[in-house]
């Protein structure tokens, strides 16, 4: 009734594996959870419960926290579909571009797959790692907000002009993996190869991407470097 497989549940059931947002759904709907049940499981399985109404765009004092005290590391602020809604002075050096965007232009998802994003991957298979991450991510905020029209379109156009998104889309998977390697050619300073985390603020159900370098690295020194030599592009 779930979806699922018997051993699938099995597992679950033995505490090994962590049920996706899309899969605790299923079960909480094939086990009849009432609304204060459900919440209750997802607390359990660490996700936001599903909920009527549109994604929420407000930048709570919990990120601007994270942006203020973080200030040297690039930091960017999405919304659970993966729009841009605020960052750092140390990002914007970083990529070396205005990151006053609009329309889908703001959207991490689509810039990811339709090539805008300026960022490369050590080989395709680390490529469809990051991209897997963000469709895994966006299904699970359709989920949660089956009202919002905006996610709707996102997710149709993005299956009209990406063949690699309409395939992940319709085979879903579980991906854990939040942290991915990726690499920028500076203007300035060079090639520069980071770390990026990809974290969950669940007051106001924000991402927060993370860019770092090994401490000591060439990456390190070029990094710091985009906030002191930063040329502003003409």
């Amino acid at each position: 009734m779930a979806g699922v497989s018997a051993e699938y549940v099995k597992r679950l059931e033995q505490g090994h594996g962590r049920p996706s947002a899309q899969v605790l759904y299923s079960l909480a709907r094939a086990l009849r959870l009432s609304s204060t049940e459900y919440e209750y499981l997802c607390s359990v399985a660490g996700h936001v419960p599903s909920r009527a109404g549109r994604v929420p765009h407000e930048v709570g004092s919990g990120a601007r926290h994270l942006l203020d005290r973080l200030g040297d590391v690039p930091i960017l602020v999405l919304d659970a579909a993966w729009t841009l809604l605020a960052w750092n002075a140390a990002c914007e050096a970083m990529c070396y571009v205005s990151m006053s965007v609009d329309g889908r232009d703001r959207n991490m998802a689509w810039r990811a797959f339709t090539g805008m994003e300026g960022w490369t991957r050590a080989g395709s298979a680390a490529e469809a790692r990051f991209q897997q991450a963000i469709v895994a991510d966006l299904r699970a905020t359709a989920l949660r907000y089956p009202d919002d029209d905006w996610v709707a379109d996102l997710v149709a156009d993005l299956r009209a002009v990406s063949e690699p998104f309409a395939a992940m889309w319709e085979s879903p998977a579980d991906h854990e993996d939040r942290r991915h390697r990726l690499t920028r050619r500076h203007p300035v300073v060079g090639e520069i190869t980071v770390d990026c985390d990809i974290m969950t603020i669940h007051e106001g159900d924000l991402r927060a991407v993370v860019y770092t370098a090994e401490p000591g690295s060439v990456d390190a020194v070029r990094l710091a470097a985009t906030r002191t030599r930063r040329a502003h592009p003409g």
